[in-house]
């Protein structure tokens, strides 16, 4: 073994020689003065050397220190040359974590999956509020103070909303940070019911029957683009979210069977969803191909036959026509349907949610209501599409109980949509 006061001795020569310690260690000397530490060993039947630094700045006992310590990492089956390369990457990778470098990768995955260009842009505009304060710094240096000083700023301006917005997506962009080895910690997960909880805010509808013919009459009557009149007839009756309508192709549709499979690309809940077509769906479908069925849209914009009307455009017919914001929006109708047709008592409300394309949010009962009430669902839209031309050849302001014998007037579409007294020879 080694002296300190051998090492601190140690004179150069001619040519590089060494000074053993034992154990692997030993001591370099080079023809220039230079002293560095060494450590020997063999892994797998190769022998291999590492560095254990450059003396005096390591001393005998530190380098000592650091042999052991590789030692015990050769002890455990694992090559320290392999440990130190995983340990160095590792620390480049947290010098490279910033909150602005995570943040841009967090938007190019929601993009890379094919999330909504709404949704990413919604995403882009929420980050803004963190990204002042947050950017340069490293993820795994964020503490929670800091993030809940960001959030209470925007509870401040009365945002309440926006604030528990931000602290999810804070929290998913900590988390695939902590995946991707850049932080440890999610400081925006400790801030669960730190925040104010807004009221919750209803999408203005219509949904008391003696107001829905009204409105229904008042579409008919609409003096706008027919197209916009269809959507909006269309909107009452198929009740689905106004981004998958207005962006709906005509390949998309199948008169056969009566059925619109809108793509999970464009559904909120990434998922196919499909739509039973009524008789007075399919009418609508035959007179709007006379309008616009040259084209891949049915509903493209009066600019450019490539884009689609606006997401304003619905509610702009609706206000023209009278309708309040906080009356009546294109969203709207599909509380309208939801309200009614659960009060009717004639459907079962696991298939009202699956036409309305939403998923069960209990983890445990999603796992066991797999079905998708497909026979029902061809029915319920049927009857609702009924229900309406009820509602509207109904005088303002009476109310009547929806005619029993109505069902069976509905000559409702088979289980498998094959009903052929529905399809209408359109495209």
């Amino acid at each position: 073994m080694l002296s300190a006061m051998a090492v601190s001795n140690a004179k150069p020569i001619h040519r590089p020689y060494k000074l053993s310690d034992g154990r692997g260690l030993y001591l370099m000397v080079m023809p220039n003065g230079a002293r560095y530490w060494r450590f020997y060993y063999t892994f797998l039947k190769k022998q291999k050397t590492l560095s254990v630094g450059v003396y005096p700045d390591v001393s005998l006992a530190l380098a000592r220190e650091r042999r052991e310590e590789l030692r015990r990492i050769l002890a455990s089956g694992e090559d320290p040359s392999s440990r130190r390369k995983a340990d160095a990457a590792q620390a480049r990778l947290l010098e490279t974590g910033t909150f602005d470098q995570l943040a841009d990768e967090y938007v190019a995955r929601l993009k890379a999956r094919g999330r909504a260009e709404k949704t990413v842009t919604k995403n882009i505009w929420i980050l803004e509020y963190a990204r002042p304060a947050l950017g340069n710094q490293l993820v795994r240096d964020i503490s929670t103070p800091e993030v809940l000083e960001i959030l209470r700023k925007i509870e401040a301006r009365g945002h309440h909303e926006t604030a528990i917005r931000l602290r999810g997506t804070l929290s998913t962009i900590f988390r695939y940070a902590i995946a991707t080895g850049r932080a440890n910690k999610d400081p925006a997960s400790e801030l669960r019911g730190a925040l104010l909880t807004p009221k919750v805010k209803h999408r203005p509808a219509i949904t008391d029957p003696a107001k829905v013919g009204p409105l229904l009459r008042a579409i008919d009557g609409y003096d706008g683009d027919g197209a916009v009149r269809i959507a909006l007839q269309l909107s009452a009756h198929l009740f689905v979210r106004p981004g998958e309508l207005r962006l709906a192709q005509w390949e998309e549709f199948d008169p056969d069977s009566c059925i619109w499979l809108i793509p999970a690309s464009r559904t909120k809940m990434r998922r196919l969803h499909k739509v039973p077509l009524s008789r007075q769906v399919l009418g609508l479908l035959e007179k709007l191909e006379g309008m616009t069925g040259g084209g891949q849209l049915l509903f493209p914009s009066p600019r450019s036959d490539k884009r689609a009307i606006s997401d304003n455009t619905l509610n702009a017919a609706l206000r023209r026509m009278g309708f309040k914001q906080d009356e009546m929006t294109a969203h709207g109708f599909r509380a309208m349907a939801a309200t009614l047709l659960n009060e009717c008592g004639k459907w079962h409300p696991d298939a009202i949610e699956r036409q309305l394309g939403h998923i069960e949010g209990n983890d445990v009962r999603r796992a066991y209501v797999r079905g998708e009430h497909w026979g029902e669902r061809v029915q319920m839209m049927q009857y609702w599409s009924d229900r309406l031309d009820q509602l509207r050849s109904t005088e303002a302001g009476v109310r009547r109980k929806f005619s029993q014998a109505s069902a069976g007037e509905q000559a409702a579409p088979s289980r498998d949509g094959d009903d052929e007294s529905i399809s209408p020879d359109w495209r």
